[in-house]
């Protein structure tokens, strides 16, 4: 059922007003307002596409975005959450302050003319989102989204916060993306993966990319994620119980069969993830990732792939070892690539005993 519409334009004076809060930044007032999905939908616009770079202040809107983003806010009607959308009004924009609080009073009525350009300088693929929510499913006529208003001051301007606002931008790191994000089934699946591995267990980088020097972490959570796409090649979102569990065995398996990683097991040992990443290649993303390939290629190949991965203790996995170069390393200094990476898994497939290569797998694949 259709939600009671708020008035927000009125065509016989031709203005849009919003409820809304006054402040000022940098010596310039703005407003913070609550706007619908309809009023977005008609009169937010875009820069024309056609536009040279240097008469536009803003990127040309990727449509391969704007799918996702809709289908994240249709599927998710009461669960979704769409950070503010900032925009530059260049035409008559009015603030009257709530009766009672005088002139200088915050909170108040934001009234725009409908013929003012309003030009976007942060979140254009949000609203290109919700003109698509809205054309699809009116119920959502009504749901609110917060807008912060500058008064435009020219394209210069205009371009300079663009600029501003995406330059100091900081993404969140795939690790955090996946440890946060309870919708994604797969996300799910790896964070539960790192309990249920022993090795990886307590000892997995849940935030950053990246572990430094001196972490008691000798995993990263992207990492893992990477490297078991790689090793079940999921074709769909779903992750059957039987995958799930081969995930487990194929880790625990990889684990028992790496000395060096069986020491971090060993409380008695007394040796630290830095003193491994120190001396050698295993402790690192690329390893794990060339590790998910090969597994790939064994289990799909052999049914007595845990047999051969026991061949996993001959390897030299030292970084000073000369089989390296040119894979993973380049001068003692390790190197990512996928050409590398691939290199370093046919070189796993060959000392496990692997009766094919990665090339000649993937066109076997092909075929099939």
């Amino acid at each position: 059922m259709v939600r009671t519409l708020t008035a927000e334009t009125d065509k016989e004076t031709g203005t849009m007003s919003f409820d809304a809060v006054r402040g000022v930044q940098a010596g310039k007032e703005f407003y913070s307002a609550m706007v619908s999905f309809k009023t977005i939908a008609e009169h937010f616009k875009f820069d024309d596409p056609n536009m040279s770079p240097e008469q536009r202040a803003q990127r040309i809107i990727r449509t391969s975005r704007v799918p996702q983003l809709t289908n994240y806010i249709l599927q998710n009607h009461d669960n979704y959450v769409f950070s503010s959308i900032t925009v530059s009004v260049g035409g008559k924009m009015t603030f009257h302050p709530t009766p009672g609080l005088g002139e200088m009073g915050r909170t108040g009525t934001l009234i725009v003319s409908m013929d003012s350009p309003l030009l976007i300088n942060d979140g254009q693929h949000r609203c290109a989102a919700i003109k698509e929510v809205y054309h699809k499913n009116k119920d959502f006529q009504n749901e609110k989204i917060s807008v912060v208003f500058f008064l435009d001051k020219g394209l210069k301007r205009s371009q300079q916060m663009f600029a501003d606002l995406n330059k100091h931008a900081v993404k969140p790191t795939k690790s955090l993306g996946l440890l946060y994000d309870h919708r994604d089934t797969y996300a799910r699946f790896i964070v539960n993966l790192t309990k249920d591995v022993d090795v990886f267990r307590g000892r997995t980088e849940m935030e950053r990319a990246s572990i430094s020097p001196r972490s008691k972490d000798f995993f990263t959570l992207n990492g893992i994620a990477d490297a078991t796409r790689y090793l079940l090649k999921l074709k769909t979102k779903s992750i059957p119980p039987e995958k799930q569990k081969l995930a487990i065995e194929f880790w625990e398996a990889i684990s028992d069969n790496m000395p060096d990683w069986q020491l971090l097991l060993d409380k008695e040992s007394g040796v630290t993830p830095a003193e491994l990443r120190e001396n050698y290649v295993h402790a690192y993303t690329n390893i794990l990732n060339a590790l998910g390939i090969a597994g790939h290629v064994l289990i799909t190949n052999h049914t007595d792939w845990k047999k051969m991965l026991k061949k996993l203790s001959t390897i030299p996995w030292e970084r000073t070892d000369p089989v390296w170069q040119g894979k993973i390393m380049n001068e003692n200094v390790m190197q990512k690539s996928k050409v590398g990476i691939k290199k370093t898994a046919d070189y796993i497939l060959l000392c496990c005993g692997a009766t094919i290569t990665l090339d000649e797998f993937e066109a076997q694949e092909k075929k099939r």
